[in-house]
């Protein structure tokens, strides 16, 4: 049932994650090829920025009031879980407050200290979603917390349309007409509307999650009537509760933005100081967070699916004190991590450059220079994968401390080799890069260690390394001749999305030929009864 449970949860939010990112670069690409790489170096640091303040209001409370939520569920409290879910919309609405006030009225000193002044204008125009996002997120929580992540999955795409359509938009008639023009210049303004898009999209989500939850209503009340526990807790005490496991969550999720706004600030000083032009900086630092970053994010939403999906998981079994449900959801969410990750990291490494030029035909030279940097992220990706993986399962273990520390000794690595690298002309932007995979790297193998310690769960060596490491490798070398072998057409992008094809099919042969994956597993899953009797007719078996 934990299978079945978990890998359908994390498939529906995958397949919606697959879709925001798809709509989130048909968003990113254009507003980069329109306003440049000097153009989004103003839109990164104020996405970034905004990052941090979202998630410092949404990032630990929906995952406590998941957790909380279903740890009652588990034993029948439904009505407790209900006024945790109240007590959380009303905690989130004031973060909400708070972080839109932060924005409106300190944009032009956030950004003069990260360096560019010209990122405060697109700051400012993601205050209506820091208000509106808490309190979105506060309803998806609830929804987790019972295992349903479908209202999550419907709200992001809306999330996500709205974003993409007013976003671009805006971005387009900002940076090409007169308003503000005396204030910003065009890649400024052009960043602010694209920003914009952010709020617009908060909208359109919470007035969808609204919706279902108004759909969902009956069902929940009629649970809550047969709610016979008679357990009711003392408002303090849920609200301290909700305190005490939202804070180092918020922590730890808030040091990943935070560790890029430092970056920028590191990056831009530490490549000045070698003698680097602030446009030929900007270049640089747009190569690496506008063009090798968001590429990597499109793997990255397995790993959140996971996370969303093992927390109430993890937290329902260790409720229950089902000691080997609670070792086969977290050995299995880490094996699922590495499925995805190795032929992940596979292709991105043989396909760096086609992909950057499919994605960027309009900044050809910056997209070439941008492949050394991608290709360090794609190797990072499998420790960021199962980085991203057990800080869910040490959060379901109510161990929520231990993620924040180990990603700290991480960033803590990571700045220290990012300030001797790229300050060395040879290698100059790749350093940020490498000190991110070791900010992985070291955060991996700490978390791991924590995993092994308080729940005896263990990575599956065979099952999630060797097995799928093997058909990362076979399906490497396919995708490679696919892709010279197309290139005989003289189209890049027709070659890559080809070769992108065949090393998924190579890679799901591959990986069931060598038992990765069995025939029980995928009959048990949403649309796996298709995918089996495609493999049965194939003789995989």
């Amino acid at each position: 049932m934990a299978k079945k449970s978990l890998v359908t949860s994390a498939a529906v939010l995958a397949a919606a994650g697959l879709i925001v990112k798809i709509l989130g670069a048909c968003f990113r690409i254009p507003l980069t090829n329109w306003i440049g790489a000097a153009g989004m170096a103003n839109y990164a640091p104020a996405y970034a920025i905004y990052s941090v303040l979202l998630v410092i209001s949404t990032a630990g409370l929906p995952v406590a009031t998941s957790k909380m939520v279903s740890e009652r569920y588990a034993i029948g409290q439904y009505r407790e879980a209900d006024r945790v879910f109240r007590i959380s919309k009303v905690l989130m609405t004031a973060l909400g407050l708070a972080g839109a006030f932060c924005v409106v009225f300190g944009a032009g000193m956030i950004a003069d200290k990260v360096g560019i002044p010209g990122s405060a204008f697109a700051l400012q125009a993601t205050a209506p979603a820091l208000l509106i996002v808490p309190l979105m997120s506060a309803y998806r929580g609830y929804f987790q917390g019972q295992q349903n992540m479908n209202p999550t999955a419907v709200s992001q795409i809306t999330e996500q349309l709205f974003r993409v359509g007013i976003g671009l938009s805006a971005g387009y008639m900002m940076m090409n007409g007169s308003l503000f023009a005396q204030q910003y210049d065009s890649g400024a303004r052009g960043a602010a509307g694209g920003c914009f898009g952010a709020s617009a999209g908060a909208l359109a989500g919470l007035v969808t999650v609204l919706i279902i939850y108004g759909l969902s209503r009956k069902a929940i009340r009629g649970r809550i009537r047969k709610d016979k526990t008679g357990v009711h807790e003392a408002p303090g005490k849920i609200l301290k509760t909700l305190i005490i496991i939202a804070v180092p969550i918020t922590i730890g999720a808030a040091l990943l933005p935070l560790m890029n706004t430092i970056d920028a600030a590191v990056v831009m000083n530490r490549l000045h100081a070698s003698g680097w032009e602030t446009k030929a900086a900007d270049d640089l630092y747009g190569q690496l967070t506008s063009m090798a970053d968001p590429i990597i994010g499109f793997p990255q939403v397995f790993m959140q699916a996971i996370i969303v999906s093992i927390v109430p998981m993890v937290s329902a079994a260790k409720r229950l004190e089902n000691t080997v449900e609670l070792k086969s959801t977290i050995s299995l969410g880490l094996r699922m991590t590495t499925l995805i990750a190795f032929p992940c990291t596979a292709g991105l490494l043989i396909l760096a450059k086609p992909a950057l030029l499919l994605l960027y035909p309009l900044q050809t030279e910056s997209a070439i220079s941008a492949v050394p940097c991608l290709r360090v992220l794609a190797i990072g990706f499998i420790f960021l994968g199962l980085v991203t993986t057990m800080t869910g399962v040490l959060q379901g273990l109510t161990r929520q401390n231990w993620p924040v520390v180990n990603l700290a000794v991480g960033i803590a690595v990571k700045i220290i080799v990012t300030w001797i690298l790229v300050s060395i002309n040879s290698i100059n932007i790749v350093g940020a890069a490498i000190g991110t995979l070791c900010a992985y790297l070291t955060a991996a193998t700490l978390d791991y260690i924590c995993v092994v310690k308080f729940s005896g769960a263990r990575i599956p060596v065979s099952l999630a390394v060797t097995k799928p490491l093997l058909a990362s490798l076979v399906m490497a070398v396919f995708v490679f001749a696919a892709y010279r072998l197309f290139m005989l057409t003289g189209h890049n992008s027709i070659s890559t999305v080809f070769a992108i094809m065949v090393g998924a099919a190579v890679y799901g042969v591959v990986i069931i030929k060598v038992k990765g994956v069995s025939r029980e597993e995928l009959v048990g899953i949403k649309g796996g009864a298709g995918i089996t009797a495609v493999c049965d007719r194939l003789k995989l078996w």
